[in-house]
């Protein structure tokens, strides 16, 4: 491991990937914007799925690829799990209201950020996912004074 602002792990497995979002999980705080990196099949619905699972959603999670974003409520947070790979259209953000799903009371978790960078609020926390070896390798990147204090406890 580094610095906060730079955190570095090997996962081996599925599992890895799992318990690395659960661990993450035990640190978050409401109000923060994880951006997740990676191409597609780089773990990151799994990540996702591992982050809920430690909050203690109890049942399936799938990726919003086709809805856009899947809602949560776990232990005290308001989750939303944004998938952008397939957004297009700015109108189809605003008439939806996304925008008021960012907010103090949220984790907002977003897949592809780059399709909307323009309409997203700054990130707090970058996840970038990468194949490594028979694995994958997953980095933090704190974008906030407050992902940055997350990332220090974990």
């Amino acid at each position: 491991m580094h610095s906060a602002n730079d955190i570095t792990l090997e996962l081996d497995d599925e599992a890895a990937t799992l318990a690395c979002g659960e661990r993450l999980a035990s640190i978050l705080v409401s109000g923060l914007n994880i951006y997740l990196h990676g191409d597609l099949g780089a773990g990151k619905t799994t990540f996702v799925r591992g982050v809920l699972h430690g909050l203690g959603h109890i049942g399936k999670v799938k990726s919003p690829t086709y809805t856009l974003v899947e809602y949560y409520v776990v232990s005290r947070y308001n989750v939303y799990h944004f998938d952008l790979y397939r957004f297009i259209d700015e109108e189809e953000w605003n008439a939806a209201g996304f925008r008021d799903y960012f907010n103090p009371q949220s984790i907002c978790m977003i897949e592809w950020p780059e399709k909307a960078a323009h309409i997203l609020p700054e990130p707090d926390i970058h996840v970038q996912l990468s194949p490594f070896n028979a694995g994958r390798k997953i980095q933090f990147s704190a974008g906030s004074l407050l992902g940055k204090a997350c990332l220090e406890k974990f």
